[in-house]
Formats: C-alpha cells, structure tokens, sequence
C-alpha cells in the first residue's frame, strides 16, 4: 500500500477511519494543480543541486505522462490513494520507480496542498470574473434597448418615484462590478506562495523560493512558514465575496419573479427558461430565479461555516483544514452554474412597457409637487407639509392630482398657480433628474457608456 507515512505504526488503519481521512473524492480536482506543483519542486530539487540532472528528467517525464492521463480522463485511482498527493507519487512510482521517493524530498504535504489550493483559484477566478461580465453585457443590451420606457420606482415596495427601466436594470449592473473589483483585489492575497515551507518550520534544503514562486506565477513567497501552512483566509475570503455575489444575484432574482407576476405583469420569462406545474397546466414558473435565490443561501452557509472552521484552530496545519476545498468547490459550482442561466434568462424575457406605464399615477409626482414650491420660494420643509395636504385632499376626494381642481390646490396655498399641472408629467419628472447618477435619459445614457467602459478595462 502506497502511503507517506506508516513507519512508526504497527497496526492497520482501521478501514471507516481510513474512510474518514480519505479526502480523494475532493482534491482530486486539485489535480493539474498538484503536477504543476510537483514539475516546480522538480526543477527547484535539481537548481539546488539536491536531485540529479537524469534523476529530475525522469521525474519530470513521469509527471508529464501523468498530466496527460489526467486531461486525457485515462488516470485510473487505486483504493489506497488516500488524497491527490498520494496518487500522484503512487502513479509515478509505477512509471519510474524509487526515484520517485526523491520527489517529496523537503516538501510536506502541509506546504503542498496549501500550493495546490491557491494555484487552482488563480486559475479558476478568470471564469467568474468572465462571467459575471457577460452578465453585466446583457445588463447593459438590456439597457440600450430599453430607451426611455418609464417604470414605477419603488421604496418600501411601495410606489415612489417614475424612473427610467434602463436606469432599474443598471442599478443591477454595479454591484456586479464591486464583486469583479473584489475578485481582482482578492488575488494578490491567493498570489503567495507557501512551497518551501515544509510541514511548518520552513525547508532545510536550499531552495531558491523567489524563483519558484515566479515558476509558478506566484507574486511572492511566504514570509512566515507557521502562517503559510495555516492560512486559509484567501479561502474564507473568495467565500465571502461569493456569499455577496450571491446576495446581489438573489436581489436581482427577486425582482424578477415580482415583477413577472400577474399582479405587477412588467416582464414575461422565456418559455426556455421557466418550468411548469405538475397540476396546474396555466402555471409558468421562474424556478431559475427562485432557485438562484435559494442557492444565496447556500453560499451564505458556506462562509459561515468556512469562519466556524478556522476560529478554533492552533497555529499552523490541523485537520480540520482537509474541509476547506469542498466549502470553496461548492461556492465556486454554484456560481458557475447560476450565472449563465441568469444572462441567458434576462437576455430573453420579454418586457411589457403599457403595464409599467399604467403602474405609474399622479401620486409619484408628489416629490415634483414639492420641488414646483420651492421654485416658488416655499422651504422644503413647509412645501413638503402642503404637498402632503394636497395629496390627502386629493385622496379623500377619491382624484388624482392631475385632475383635482386648481382650486382646491389654492385653497391650501396660494403658491399654487395654474402652471401647477405641467409637473404632474412622468417624463418630465424623469427628465429634471438629469445629474450623475440621476435618472433622467441623458445622464443614464452617460451611465451606459461608463459602465461599457469599465467592463472593457
């Protein structure tokens, strides 16, 4: 049996615990990472004149051979391959022999799983980070082709203030960008190579590890060899910043299923991205919204229970880190199978701009009502009381504000003049909201083009 460690045990693993240990089903995924790895370390043996010159080549082929089988799907794992690690150098031992054994010469299993980890998210982030630009692409297509439809605005899910839809579908896209900008500040923390740091204490050989870090694109090596084997907040980190992507994508799921209802009737989803009911024939479900909802949870729950993990630990390797790849495998999958879906299901829905448009009445021009006194000279302050008046007046006349009299207008002030109506416009409520960041169409056209911009950068 193949194992890198058993010299001072007389007795057999018991086989559930043997289980228990196993963390093959997980770090497999580690593979290319764990050859790309050990090929460095190679090469870092024989810099350091610790490993001959025909030695190194062997070792190199044979780790070469196992890299194809690997991305060919030909590897075949033994029962006894306790984890990744083991077999790699169980295979490559078949393939050359017991110069294989020269290959762990000071490295630990500690240093090298910590290497094997970081490496594979710095390879894996670049597909997120692609796909949550897709996602802010459609955002943005979805944007431009919105033009100036005008939509209810809401606080408190109540009806507030008409907006423009393309200014609704960019106030989506932002959040998006803050979680690219995480990701990228997040991989100068992964980019820190631990190799070299043995099982804690740091290596005894001499081993360049500024050149191994840049062989393995690494920004730079460890500093401190007690830290390097322990430190897992890159890994607690990409769970946070998964954790809040989640929470953004959930918040985006939910208005969408609102506003696909009958009650609001804004947007109808694709039938290639709804689901039916199994009773219920008329039923048009948007199961890949309410699931990307639910699954916020899930990556919600995995942050927590990455932090639960790490705050009891003692220094350097324990354990209880053998958990921490499948917490950052599962967010990482959940991600990876929820964003596509969601562009592809954005990019399809159809939009209803009538409904939208009849959802918004005269009551949300309150706020222009307010502002129309202030021109007149009235402080906001008091405006804002007569405004409130005149909405109730209007309400218990059972009118909207667009067609209570002006004389009952003047009868709560005579700031009130006959121009009074033309502010009751939506459009025009829209349009003087022209600021950055405003709603109005010239600054969301100047909001389209920062935000094309940034995702080309």
């Amino acid at each position: 049996m193949m194992k890198m460690w058993g010299g001072r045990f007389d007795q057999r693993m018991d086989s559930s615990a043997r289980q228990l240990n196993s963390s093959l089903l997980v770090d497999r995924r580690l593979a290319a990472q764990d050859v790309e790895g050990s090929l460095a370390w190679a090469q870092a043996l024989m810099l350091a004149g610790l490993l001959p010159a025909d030695e190194h080549a062997q070792i190199a082929r044979g780790l070469r051979i196992i890299s194809g089988e690997f991305s060919g799907g030909k590897f075949s794992f033994a029962p006894e391959d306790e984890d990744i690690h083991t077999a790699v150098e169980r295979r490559l031992t078949e393939l050359i022999g017991p110069v294989a054994g020269k290959l762990h010469t000071g490295r630990s299993r500690n240093d090298q799983v910590a290497t094997d980890f970081r490496l594979w998210m710095l390879q894996s982030l670049p597909a997120i980070q692609a796909e949550l630009a897709d996602l802010q692409s459609v955002l943005i297509a979805r944007a431009e082709a919105a033009n100036a439809t005008l939509m209810p605005g809401y606080t408190h899910l109540q009806r507030a203030q008409p907006i423009l839809l393309a200014h609704w579908w960019l106030s989506h896209l932002w959040p998006l960008g803050r979680d690219r900008d995480r990701l990228d500040d997040l991989t100068k923390r992964i980019s820190v190579l631990p190799l070299g740091s043995g099982a804690l204490a740091g290596t005894p050989l001499a081993i360049d590890r500024a050149a191994l870090a840049q062989a393995l694109h690494f920004n730079m090596p460890s500093q401190n060899s007690m830290d390097a084997v322990s430190d897992r907040d890159f890994a607690a980190e990409f769970l946070f910043c998964a954790a809040l992507m989640g929470v953004h994508l959930s918040k985006l799921a939910e208005q969408v299923v609102l506003y696909s209802t009958a009650e609001f009737g804004f947007f109808e989803l694709s039938d290639s991205f709804s689901t039916g009911s199994s009773l219920m024939p008329q039923k048009k479900n948007p199961d890949v919204f309410e699931l990307t909802r639910g699954k916020s949870g899930v990556l919600i729950g995995q942050l927590v229970g990455m932090l639960s993990m790490l705050k009891g630990l003692p220094s350097t390797y324990d354990k209880d880190l053998q958990e921490d790849k499948a917490l950052v495998f599962t967010a990482y999958d959940i991600l990876r199978a929820i964003l596509p879906v969601l562009s592809g299901a954005l990019q399809t829905l159809t939009v209803h701009p009538e409904h939208m448009l009849s959802s918004i009445d005269s009551f949300m021009m309150a706020t222009d009502l307010a502002d129309y006194l202030v021109d007149k000279g009235v402080p906001f302050r008091d405006a804002h009381k007569l405004v409130g008046k005149v909405v109730r007046t209007a309400m218990d006349a059972g009118l909207g504000l667009d067609v209570l009299p002006i004389g009952r207008y003047q009868a709560i002030s005579p700031a009130f003049q006959a121009d009074v109506f033309a502010v009751l416009d939506p459009m025009k409520s829209v349009e003087r909201r022209n600021v950055i960041g405003g709603t109005a169409p010239k600054s969301v056209k100047k909001q389209i083009q920062m935000a094309k911009k940034l995702i080309q950068a």
